[in-house]
């Protein structure tokens, strides 16, 4: 494997640097200190569009535009448009760091291993009987090895800053949840050693459904549990210290649903993981643009100041307490120019946000 050219990882210094230079119109709260880093709260996606060059030269331009503006997280996964998605990351932020434009050390990086990225069967005797579930899901340390470093390569990056498990609560669909906890105990295991070698930062798990659900539900993940066993593998440092799930106007469960935690008085997974330390990133949070257009002029009237509607829907999440970081996908300029948008913009203070949910 050839040397990463982006050397290094996001770091406390990297960060306040790039918050005081690219981040410098930035309005009180954009910026959310977590960690010792400085981390924008709106970020960058790199989920949707088709798998060609086109596609490629859009995404690289919108990270290289967005990084430039006061965005500096940018989040991906290996199986997006069959790599070419973190591919397109890499390059750009590449150019970046050559010209002299961003530090490596001032962007927080993510991405995620878990569904199959192959455009093509997988390599031979990667995968062994049992391990695949639901036809394109695995976890196993042997696989995550494999994944991780197709990873580095793609991003040509030293050491990912945060590295999620790709919708665990798929498995559940399958296999007996002892069996699940079972693996996923190898899996913290095995990133618990990644981190060691600095090949990954911080892990965490990247979810869709999981973290939403009743705990009733065959596919409900308990975060307590899980940073209990995280805890069990690592110790008191262990590093699984960030969730994504999508929260939204119309996926408000993280903020609404108290399905976290036994006993009598659950709470939900935002603030769940505030008492846990651990940073939550939203992922849909225009919903793939379906909250963009045409939302209630009462949203308007509690989250005034902007332009159009997905700043508004954005602002919304960004604006919850417990939420982090806003993930949005962003291919075109006017895109990124809109999400940028929100940099010059506070969020919404609790007083005022909190009539969104007041009864009419």
């Amino acid at each position: 494997r050839a040397p990463p050219v982006l050397k290094g990882r996001a770091t406390s210094e990297g960060t306040a640097a790039y918050r005081a230079t690219q981040g410098a119109g930035a309005a009180d709260g954009h910026f959310r200190e977590w960690r010792g880093l400085s981390l924008s709260s709106v970020g960058m996606g790199t989920y949707l569009g088709p798998d060609d060059d086109a596609t490629d030269a859009l995404y690289e331009a919108a990270v290289e535009q967005a990084v430039a503006s006061g965005i500096n997280v940018v989040d991906s996964a290996v199986n997006y448009r069959s790599q070419r998605s973190e591919r397109a990351v890499g390059r750009a932020l590449g150019r970046l760091v050559r010209a002299g434009s961003a530090a490596r050390e001032g962007v927080v990086v993510a991405t995620k291993g878990g569904f199959l990225p192959f455009d093509g069967p997988a390599p031979p005797g990667l995968l062994r009987p049992g391990d695949l579930v639901a036809g394109c899901h695995c976890m196993t340390p042997r696989y995550l090895e494999d994944q991780i470093e197709r990873s580095r390569v793609n991003l040509d990056l030293e050491t990912i800053d945060i590295y999620y498990l790709h919708n665990p609560e798929t498995q559940l669909g399958e296999l007996p949840r002892r069996e699940v906890t079972r693996r996923l105990r190898a899996a913290f295991e095995f990133l618990e050693g990644a981190a060691r070698d600095r090949r990954i930062g911080l892990y965490g798990t990247a979810t869709w459904s999981g973290y939403r659900q009743p705990q009733s539900a065959r596919d409900f993940l308990s975060l307590p549990d899980l940073v209990a066993l995280a805890e069990e593998v690592g110790g008191a440092e262990h590093r699984f210290r960030v969730v994504q799930l999508p929260y939204n106007l119309a996926m408000t469960e993280a903020f609404t649903l108290a399905n976290q935690g036994a006993g009598n008085e659950p709470v939900p997974l935002l603030e769940s993981a505030r008492r846990l330390d651990v940073y939550v990133m939203s992922s849909a949070s225009i919903y793939q643009g379906q909250l963009a257009t045409n939302l209630p002029a009462v949203i308007a009237r509690f989250l005034p100041g902007l332009d159009t509607d997905a700043q508004r829907a954005l602002q919304f999440v960004r604006s919850t307490p417990g939420v982090g970081t806003a993930l949005v996908g962003m291919k075109t300029p006017a895109h990124v120019a809109e999400a940028v948008r929100l940099c010059a913009v506070s969020p919404v203070p609790w007083s005022e946000f909190q009539k969104l949910f007041a009864p009419a």
